[in-house]
């Protein structure tokens, strides 16, 4: 048996606990893990929540824990082989708040380390050449995992393949109207990344933690430009859509990191991951054609015609 192989052996059935799992990157994961036969741990703070009873459905084992009470944490990871870690993003009053962030991950670290967990994935945010990717609490969390745990691989996606969904709280992204309003310029490539597949990044890592261990993976998997995006969008939903660019006053009233964000992007601070490489680790890398004929496409036909329907009743009331 092959040094690899016995590795798999000993942790093919380990248990891997999941932070964020009721969220998107964390259930794409538990869910991914849970297909493939691997025990799964959720960590919930509400396990009534419908999320958390899906997991559980689906073959998940609950733990209750809340990052922001690292006490809860220990219990919660007793047991585990490994750990998926997606930080949740830190507010202050000022916005960002890196402190905050890197304290939840060093307090996730150290309750790992004590449980005796060799293995931990964690993903952050794909970097560009400026600074306004830079994620200073997600990489200090980054090298303290290093510091404290075996095996580390870390994953850094960039812009998320269901953010044409729509993200709350931003004032943009999804479409309104028809119009997918965004801080990127109209004919320039935007990387992005199927959630499905920074899932199967995490299980290769998880089945074969002597292969990626020490690894950090910058994840895309399709660039187009937003106005093909949103071409490719509309012809798979059958609706008449367009891109519409944010003015740096727009984004600037918005928040100013947004402003920034267009800034830096106007300058050709931008991602620029090889994704050739990636699928050559991983050859059913999507692209968002792929993407929206696994689901995304349905997804967004359903929330044009909810929005439809509000329109409708809402002129009807007017009427």
């Amino acid at each position: 048996m092959t040094t690899e192989h016995a590795e798999r052996k000993d942790t093919a059935w380990s248990v891997v606990a999941v932070t964020g799992a009721t969220g998107k990157q964390g259930g794409a994961t538990a869910r991914r893990l849970l297909a493939a036969g691997r025990p799964v741990r959720a960590l919930v703070r509400d396990p009534a929540a419908p999320a958390a009873v899906a997991l559980a459905e689906a073959g998940a084992e609950l733990a209750v824990a809340d990052i922001d009470h690292p006490a809860s944490l220990g219990p919660a990871l007793a047991g585990a082989g490994a750990l998926f870690v997606v930080p949740p993003v830190a507010y202050g009053s000022t916005g960002l708040d890196e402190e905050l962030e890197f304290g939840r991950g060093r307090s996730l670290a150290d309750a790992a380390a004590h449980a005796g967990i060799r293995q931990v994935v964690f993903t952050g945010v794909a970097p560009t050449t400026g600074t306004a990717f830079a994620a200073p609490g997600k990489r200090r969390t980054e090298e303290y995992l290093r510091e404290r745990i075996e095996r580390v691989t870390v994953l850094r996606p960039v812009r998320f393949m269901t953010n044409y969904l729509g993200v709350a709280g931003i004032g943009f992204d999804g479409f309104t109207d028809g119009v997918h309003r965004h801080l990127f310029a109209p004919d320039q490539p935007l990387q992005m990344i199927a959630l499905e597949d920074i899932a199967e990044f995490a299980a290769l890592a998880f089945e074969r933690p002597e292969r990626f261990a020490g690894l950090t993976l910058d994840l895309a998997g399709d660039a187009p430009t937003p106005v093909e995006a949103v071409a490719v969008i509309g012809a798979a939903t059958g609706r008449t859509l367009r891109y519409e660019r944010i003015g740096h006053d727009q984004a600037a009233a918005l928040h100013p990191g947004f402003a920034e964000v267009r800034r830096q992007w106007a300058e050709g601070h931008r991602w620029r991951v090889d994704i050739e490489a990636l699928r050559a680790l991983h050859p059913g890398l999507r692209s968002l054609g792929d993407w929206l004929a696994e689901g995304g496409a349905a997804a967004l036909r359903a929330r044009f015609d909810a929005a439809d329907a509000v329109d409708a009743a809402a002129a009807a009331r007017a009427a």
